[in-house]
């Protein structure tokens, strides 16, 4: 049977979540896979081997068995920390069977393996423990070697004691820089790797297979996944930024799921009587149905209790955080909404740049998007209100408009992608009818997608700021901004992702089947910008550029080790609003002057360039002598840079108090206050962002004050709107 694709594309984000779901008392892990998971596992292989749906498909000939065996290895220990050459070896049967496995379903020696790393866990972390016995001796210069991933396996277990020994000393040192007491110390580490322990142990079989199955898919290519039917409902949900329940998000910890934070407008936000730091420790249906104890249950378990259809109602027995872990159970009925993720949709705030050099001061509005999110459910059924960021984008913009502001930064900065739909839509409104991105097809058939709404939202002045984490739809918009010459884009150089994925839902092939067999997120073409080059390794190249934050050579697309080669097609007519190379110079001069100045941008550039001195040692001292100087520096430079801010009038940084490093993992912090301080954080001054600002008014006003320059560079034949007063 031939497969229909869903009318939809996606230039998806760059990780999909893994489904780490199971009851502390669930069964013993499967020695097989299901018959379920066998029809999958053919499917997938028809997929991904059929150039009819992949992009490049790739044959599971002997090369993709033995690459698709090394990625499943490096899935369940990438760090080498738990198995053995002699394990690995023990494996070989397995890697030469990895073809017949997959196009027959029969997947049993991926449990297998998998059996023997639960099993290595289980030692490692047994001696771990026994290590707490006695407190590591700090005086020697013994280093912490963390980057694994060129080291070969360990020869004998002896190798990896040694290794163990100085990881454990190293979290005792990290925690007892933190002022902990050994006893403390000892506790908190105990708890730590039993932890590690319990959550491996706790892996259903749904899990193995979904490990194995993205080995395979990640052969093939860096950006195809495959997704659980439970992984499936969460990324698409995180797409849509919204889910049907009560509004709140909860974390594990210890064996409890707690509150973290109430999500304004859902029901719990409107109930009011659920707070942060609450524990639930009990869940059940409708208003009289039977509460089920979900002490020790994995997080996702408990959300799938939780969630459910809109209208219906869950019962909640959770103790309040004020009434400590064993007080006193109190129940909760919640009737069940649709909640908007308000968090990850575009936000709007407004800066003033003063006036200097007796040019005026300028507002430049600032638009931050974190994703290309789309309710793609909701727009095929045309629903009115359904999530769209084009539509959010649009909202603030005509604010900006009414406000008459000066110009318009829009911050993709770590903006992983999203739904390529979006990016054509959001590029719309700020170009009249045009190309936007051109995408080929496994058989070299192009397409290009076009903005065919008439008008604009902002026909004004614009700047786009990205980095090393903007990705995919990210890069499509700021590539065609850039090709039309319609603003600035100012940053580091993109990620790199030149591939579109499309969802493919597995249960559409047997027709009638309820949700059993998943998703693959799939990649069936190749993007290209307006003026023929792919984004494809090299990115968007800034017009203006900052110091880079991340080495190319550690994170972007070019770090995959099967990613598509860069190329380009021929280039397809567009409009030309404007050329700023006669611009760029004088931006970058007064750039430069401005940066020589402004302390919080040399802070920032300080910080880089330490961090990576420090991260291509890869190595930490484990001499506490050394790591206290360390610490005790930065603690100094954090609290001297507070001063300095005071005396120079400069927003203080609302987490300068915090401790470099408590010592403690995310699970291990109080919860309530770990969100504020996350909180705190997105409050932290933006020297990156407010310079942005400053360089889109500093063209303004070279444009309005130099009328041979802004003929240069905005011809006034294309319409270039508002760029000069």
């Amino acid at each position: 049977m031939k497969f229909k694709a869903p009318a939809f594309l996606m230039a998806l984000a760059l990780v999909a979540p893994l489904a780490l779901a199971a009851k502390a008392d669930s069964p013993a892990l499967p020695a097989a896979a299901t018959a379920d998971q066998v029809t999958t596992s053919k499917l997938v292989y028809g997929l991904l081997s059929d150039s009819r749906y992949a992009y490049r498909p790739r044959a599971l000939d002997e090369a993709t068995s033995k690459d698709v065996f090394k990625r499943y290895l490096e899935t369940l220990d990438g760090g080498k920390q738990y198995f053995t050459q002699a394990d690995v070896a023990r494996f070989a049967p397995f890697e030469a069977n990895i073809s017949s496995a997959i196009r027959g379903g029969e997947l049993e020696p991926a449990f297998q393996v998998f059996a023997v790393y639960k099993q290595r866990v289980g030692e490692r972390v047994a001696y771990a423990r026994k290590l707490l016995k006695q407190e590591p001796d700090f005086t020697t210069d013994e280093r912490f070697e963390y980057d694994r991933k060129k080291v070969p396996w360990a020869a004998s277990s002896a190798e990896l004691d040694e290794l163990w020994r100085k990881s454990v000393k190293n979290d005792w040192l990290r925690l007892k820089l933190a002022g902990k007491k050994p006893d403390d110390i000892r506790k908190t580490l105990d708890k730590r790797y039993a932890t590690l322990e319990k959550s491996v142990n706790e892996l259903k079989g749904e899990d193995v297979f979904q490990f194995f199955m993205n080995s395979y898919t990640s052969a093939v290519d860096p950006h195809t996944d495959y997704f659980t039917p439970r992984t499936a409902e969460n990324f698409n949900q995180a797409m849509s930024l919204s889910l049907e329940g009560i509004g709140a998000q909860l974390q594990r910890q210890d064996d409890v799921v707690v509150i973290r934070e109430i999500i304004a407008g859902g029901p719990a936000a409107v109930d009011g009587t659920l707070k942060p730091g609450d524990r639930i420790v009990g869940v059940g249906q409708g208003k009289s149905g039977l509460v089920e104890d979900v002490i020790g249950w994995r997080i996702d378990d408990v959300v799938a209790k939780i969630r459910g259809a809109k209208d219906t109602q869950v019962k909640l027995e959770f103790i309040p955080a004020a009434e400590g872990a064993d007080g006193k159970h109190h129940t909760l009925v919640l009737t069940r909404q649709k909640v908007r993720l308000a968090e990850q949709a575009a936000k709007g705030e407004t800066m003033t740049i003063p006036a200097a050099n007796g040019e005026p001061a300028r507002k430049i509005g600032v638009i931050k998007l974190p994703t290309f999110y789309q309710d793609f459910e909701g727009r095929r059924r045309n629903a009115a209100d359904y999530a769209s960021a084009t539509r959010d984008v649009a909202k603030l913009l005509a604010g900006f408009k009414n406000d008459k502001l000066d110009g318009v930064v829009l911050d993709l900065r770590n903006n992983g992608g999203g739904s390529l739909d979006e990016a054509i839509e959001l590029t719309g409104l700020f170009i009249e009818q045009g190309p936007v991105v051109q995408v080929r097809e496994s058989g070299g058939r192009v397409t290009v997608n076009s903005d065919r709404n008439q008008g604009v939202a902002w026909d004004g002045p614009l700047a786009v700021l990205i980095n090393r984490g903007s990705a995919s739809a990210s890069e499509i918009f700021a590539g065609a901004i850039q090709d039309y010459g319609r603003g600035l884009v100012i940053g580091e150089t993109s990620f790199g992702k030149g591939t579109v994925q499309n969802i493919v839902d597995l249960d559409r092939w047997p027709s009638g089947e309820t949700q059993r067999f998943g998703q693959v997120k799939l990649t069936i073409a190749q993007f290209f910008r307006i003026s023929g080059s792919s984004t494809q390794h090299k990115g968007v190249v800034p017009d203006l550029a900052f110091p880079a934050s991340v080495d190319a050579t550690e994170f972007g697309e070019s770090t995959y080790d099967n990613a598509l080669p860069w190329t380009r097609i021929a280039a397809v007519p567009h409009t030309q609003y404007g050329n700023f190379a006669p611009l760029l110079p004088k931006l970058e001069t007064r750039h430069d002057t401005r940066i020589a100045t402004d302390k919080e941008f040399q802070w920032w550039n300080e910080d880089v360039q330490q961090f990576r001195t420090e991260a291509a040692k890869k190595y930490i001292s484990l001499n506490e002598a050394t790591r206290r100087a360390e610490r005790e520096r930065q603690d100094t430079q954090r609290k001297e840079r507070q001063v300095q801010r005071k005396e120079l009038g400069l927003a203080l940084d609302p987490l300068a108090d915090d401790s470099s490093d408590d010592g403690l993992t995310g699970n291990e912090r109080d919860i309530v206050k770990d969100a504020a301080r996350e909180k705190a954080a997105e409050k932290r001054p933006d020297p990156l962002l407010r310079e942005s600002a400053s360089i889109l008014a500093d063209a303004v006003n070279l444009l309005a004050n130099d009328r041979p320059l802004s003929a240069q560079v905005l011809p006034q034949s294309t319409g270039a709107g508002r760029w000069a007063d």
